[in-house]
Parts: C-alpha cells; structure tokens; sequence
C-alpha cells in the first residue's frame, strides 16, 4: 500500500526508509576520506569495519557528493541547490547521475538562519515526513541531534571518548541511530550537515 502523509487518519504502511535494523546501532565518523587523508567522511560499525564512506578528494564542501558503501556502490547522490533565502541540499537515491535531473529527491535537507532558528540548523524532508537537525549546548558543532515531529531522537552525535576515556579530536564522532530506521539514509542527512559545517 501507498504511504499516506500525516493529514490523512492512520498510516497504513512503515515508510521504506523504516526498514533498518531492530537493534539500536553505534558508528564511529570520521570526517576524513580513508584516500590519502583528504577531504569526505569515512563511517566504522561497531566492529571497526568500513561501511560507509564519502570521497571529495582534493576539494572542500563540493556541491556534489556520493555516499558509498566500502566497495564503492553509490547508495545516494547528494546535490546543492542555491535557493535565494535558504540553502538546500537534495538527496537521491540513483548512482547515474544522468537519471538525478528527472527524479525526485528522495530527501531534502534546508538549512536555517541560526539567528532566527536557534539550536534548530536544518529541516528534513523524507517523503511527508519532517525531521530537524538540533544543535546541542556548547560551541561545537560535533555534537547534535536528528529528531522527529515529536522531539523523539532518531539519531545523536557527539565527540568521540576512547575506551580509556580520552577525548579523540572534533573530526572523530560516535553516532548512535534508533532501531527501525534506514542507516544509509542518516548517513547521507550526517554527510549533508558534515557540508554545511564545512567539516569535509
């Protein structure tokens, strides 16, 4: 069946981007390509394996970045659009970027004036549903919070503690992400933000 939005009365199926694990899972992101140290992202699951990684090489913030899983398939394209008022990032979930122009995103992550917004930096948009980006307390932008309509944690992040309790550096993060959602698609939302911090 059809997924129906929130103004209809019931939901008569879990979203496609639900189907994740039933367990609650922790990564580790560092905000490194594993390619010569350059910039992208590189995702370990809590085994230490390689899961998800983002490559951008030589360049910084590009306007286009593929989240790849270790073997280099491409789970979502991710593109920038310049808007006048705001700024949007457009997730897709195709690994031709011939087909990207006449698809339809599969999520859209917009970003808000920290002036006007507070500790809300973006919105998020996965087919009727909404989710925000929350910042937590304090001056680093490792540490937030993907919520949903509700104020109910999908996701969180924050600086990474070693096993012996050593503060590793703001590039490293543990993230850990509720039962039931799509992992490939919080990594591609953490990617987007990892662009908006310019933090690869």
């Amino acid at each position: 069946m059809a997924k129906v939005c929130p103004q209809a009365p019931q939901v008569l199926s879990i979203p496609p981007y639900m189907s994740g694990s039933s367990k609650r899972e922790t990564y580790t992101i560092w905000m490194k390509s594993l390619v010569c140290h350059t910039n992208g992202c590189t995702i370990y699951n809590s085994n230490g394996d390689v899961v998800y990684r983002v490559d951008n090489y030589d360049k910084k913030c590009s306007n286009e970045v593929h989240l790849m899983d270790l073997q280099g398939k491409v789970l979502y394209t991710i593109r920038k659009k310049k808007l006048q008022a705001f700024e949007r990032w457009d997730g897709y979930r195709l690994s031709a970027p011939s087909k990207v122009e006449k698809e339809k995103p599969w999520f859209q992550v917009t970003r808000y004036c920290r002036m006007f917004m507070g500790s809300i930096a973006c919105q998020i948009t996965v087919d009727c549903d909404k989710y925000w980006i929350v910042r937590l307390a304090g001056k680093s932008t490792v540490r937030f919070r993907i919520v949903d309509v509700n104020g109910d944690i999908v996701a969180e992040a924050k600086q990474k503690v070693s096993s012996s309790g050593v503060v590793l550096g703001s590039d490293v993060l543990t993230l850990e992400v509720v039962p039931h959602m799509e992992h490939a698609l919080i990594m591609a939302i953490i990617a987007v933000y990892g662009l908006l911090c310019r933090k690869m």
